[in-house]
């Protein structure tokens, strides 16, 4: 809602608030005062929603209806002045105000009878200004000489309230004087303002829309300030019982009216002759009856048996001590339902002693039930709570701690003021803490539900890891509460954890340890190689030297073959290093046909020795994976040379062992190793890659669970299963990378 729409349903709401109780008190009464003055406040009312109308209209026709019709109230206002003065003041030519609202009354018809209304002949467009951070509109066109007219009927007004106003003074009572300076001075000064306000907005001196209903509405207060003195003195009068029988009960009703429109009940004590009077509306409240005399034991005996000491003890105490007291209480209606009371009462002293008591008592029976139903909701709440086998926070708004539960108080040992705002923060270790707060402060920042570890102190000075889950809290319109949370103690899994991932770490290294042997022994022929050549090229430089036949060129190639020689012996050896040392594998792309190329070459002596008939069926190309050079042809390796430790089984003649590499759909790339041995026994193809199980008595049982591991680990598949011939077969399939040979290692 913008601001211009906000203060003019102000003033709308405001004058309507205070035409109705006149209204009532008017129709009721018959005081033409008070109906005068209810018309006046409703005519206000009709003006600002015009005023409100053309500030928001969107056409010329809409703005023109707008404008034609707020000179309705604009009449029905110069009404209301001109009755509620005449009867008000009892003064004033009638003459000059007939005239007034007769020259106002032509006005509303010629406004009527010649569009688009009476202070334009004709509205050419609309004027857009900038008020209260809001573009409002104003017509512009050409002015009717007709506006004279309704001017004129202001100057009337004005000159008749100004009449009355003199002729009330010249009265010379206290009253009249003050009548006449309040309203009569009121009522002249905010016509004035309302015409010269117009007039200036009319002539452009101003630019701002019309505004006339501000003044009019201090017209309005004026005349309800008097009304209200009026009805004040009358109650003053009433409580002094200096006037009639009449007038205190034409006094009750205004009271009474004005008192069910608040929803309060009036009463009045006096001390002298023990009679409580008050409206028929607490009688009904109280269980009295119409025509019942009450006094204060009376009274007494209707408030409940639990209160009623306290109460009369409250009662005692305001006479002794006099001025203001305040209570709550309970009453018991003759039907047998109990309401509660909110009571306030003023002492009133006679010649140093207490005379009256006056005040209001409201039912409040509706706030009591739903306070006691939040606090049993609450109890419930923190019962169930202190129960969980959780630990239960809850914060505001504003990140504070408001409720731990018992659950989280025993685990820290400390107490709920201790863990009240931040306190619970200086729980939390201090490695953990800005981390903690980190994610809680993004939640509640964004609204969302988080979850954080965290390690939090307990009772027994023990930091223990905490899984803590929080959720915010809204209420039924959206409005943010806070978050509600619970947390768990997950320091046993977190160690699990940390258990299993070491000993999955040492496996590794014990597997690698395990087959290094094997893996050593099969790399000895390449080292050996490299340093055999080494040698032979450097014997050679010196039969040459001392032949005295060595030539500098042949000299460089010796030494570039002794360099290249030893480079391959390193890079063996550093293969072998890297298997041992407890250091994470680097992956890059790796060409397979290098890998399988190093294994033949690896294996083919072992072949010789062991009357093998070894065969590579191999792809041209079979392709890149991204991975560990060394763990593959580990795995490789180890799975060739199980191959040749079945065939030692075999005759010689039968002893064949094939290594096949090819690209598969999917992207995939497989090597097999298959022997024409004896195969594994049948059931037990699952078992082969469990670690230390083996089918070779001097077998460790690591190989195959770590050849299995690594490959996973490379995204790849490693199987095993007897061939219908006879023999195993072991394949491996890796995902295939994408690159090229020349980023291949």
């Amino acid at each position: 809602m913008s601001w211009i729409t906000f203060i003019w349903a102000l003033v709308f709401g405001a004058c309507l608030i205070m035409a109705l109780p006149h209204l009532l008190i008017g129709i009721k009464g018959r005081t033409w005062e008070n109906l005068f003055f209810a018309l006046a406040a409703l005519s206000v009312a009709g003006i600002a929603f015009g005023e409100l109308a053309m500030m928001h209209s969107r056409t010329i026709q809409e703005i023109g209806r707008a404008h034609q019709w707020t000179h309705l109230p604009i009449f029905l206002l110069a009404l209301a002045v001109f009755g509620f003065v005449r009867t008000y003041f009892g003064t004033g030519r009638l003459w000059l105000g007939i005239a007034a609202c007769g020259v106002r009354f032509l006005s509303l018809i010629i406004n009527f009878a010649s569009p688009p209304n009476l202070n334009f002949r004709e509205i050419t467009h609309l004027r857009h200004l900038d008020f209260l951070g809001e573009t409002v509109a104003m017509p512009e066109g050409v002015i009717s000489p007709w506006t004279r007219l309704g001017e004129l009927g202001s100057l009337l007004m004005l000159a008749f309230v100004i009449d009355a106003s003199l002729t009330l003074w010249r009265r010379g009572t206290a009253d009249a004087r003050r009548r006449a300076v309040s309203v009569g001075g009121s009522v002249t000064l905010f016509i004035l303002l309302a015409a010269g306000l117009s007039a200036l907005i009319h002539t452009h001196v101003v630019h701002l829309p019309y505004l006339i209903s501000f003044p009019f509405l201090g017209v309005v207060l004026a005349m309800g300030f008097e009304l209200s003195y009026d009805i004040l003195r009358a109650a003053q009068t009433a409580r002094q019982l200096s006037i009639s029988e009449t007038a205190l009960r034409e006094s009750e009703e205004r009271m009474s009216l004005a008192a069910e429109a608040g929803n309060l009940t009036l009463w009045v004590r006096d001390v002298e002759k023990d009679e409580l009077w008050m409206t028929e509306k607490g009688r009904e409240l109280f269980g009295f009856d119409a025509t019942e005399v009450v006094t204060v034991k009376r009274f007494l005996k209707a408030v409940h048996s639990d209160d009623r000491e306290r109460i009369e003890q409250a009662v005692h105490h305001a006479l002794a001590e006099g001025g203001d007291y305040e209570s709550e209480y309970r009453v018991m209606r003759p039907d047998g339902r109990t309401r509660w009371i909110s009571g306030f009462g003023r002492v009133e002293f006679k010649n140093g002693k207490p005379a009256f008591v006056r005040g209001v008592s409201r039912d409040i029976t509706l706030r009591k039930l739903a306070e006691e139903a939040l606090r049993e909701s609450e109890a419930r709440f923190h019962m169930v709570a202190d129960v969980a086998p959780v630990m239960i926070w809850m914060s505001d708004p504003d990140k504070l701690g408001i409720f731990f539960n018992k659950g989280w108080l025993e685990f820290t040992g400390r107490s709920l003021e201790q863990e009240l705002g931040e306190g619970w923060i200086d729980g939390v270790h201090a490695e953990d803490r800005a981390h903690c707060v980190d994610v809680c402060g993004s939640a509640f920042t964004h609204r969302e539900p988080f979850t954080v570890e965290y390690r939090l102190r307990r009772n027994d000075g023990e930091y223990r890891w905490l899984l803590d889950t929080g959720t915010p809290r809204f209420e039924s319109d959206g409005t943010f509460l806070g978050y509600i949370g619970s947390c768990i103690d997950i320091t046993e899994r977190r160690q699990a954890e940390l258990d299993h991932q070491l000993q999955s770490t040492e496996l590794a290294r014990v597997g690698r340890l395990a087959v290094m042997g094997e893996l050593a022994a099969s790399l000895a022929h390449e080292v050996n190689n490299p340093l055999g050549a080494m040698v032979t090229n450097a014997s050679a430089g010196q039969r040459l030297l001392s032949q005295g036949q060595l030539q500098t060129g042949d000299l460089r190639d010796l030494l570039a073959d002794i360099v290249s020689d030893g480079q391959r012996a390193r890079q063996v050896i550093e293969g072998i290093r890297n298997m041992v040392r407890k250091t994470d594998s680097s992956h890059a792309l790796v060409d397979l046909k290098d890998v399988l190329r190093d294994l033949l070459r690896m294996v083919r002596a072992d072949a010789v020795v062991r009357k093998v008939n070894l065969v590579a069926e191999l792809d041209p190309n079979p392709g890149v994976v991204m991975g560990d050079r060394v763990q593959l042809l580990q795995v490789l390796l180890n799975l060739t040379m199980n191959a040749f430790e079945a065939l030692s089984l075999m005759r010689p003649e039968g002893r064949r062992a094939i290594i096949r590499a090819e690209r598969v759909q999917d992207g995939k790339v497989c090597i097999s190793v298959r022997d024409t041995g004896p195969g594994f026994p049948d059931g037990i193809a699952d078992n082969l890659f469990e670690a230390f199980f083996s089918t070779k008595a001097e077998g460790t049982g690591m190989g195959l669970a770590i050849a299995r591991s690594i490959v996973e680990a490379h995204g790849g598949t490693l199987s095993a299963e007897n061939c219908a011939g006879g023999g195993a077969l072991f394949t491996i399939c890796l995902p295939e990378a994408t690159g090229t040979k020349s980023q291949a290692v």
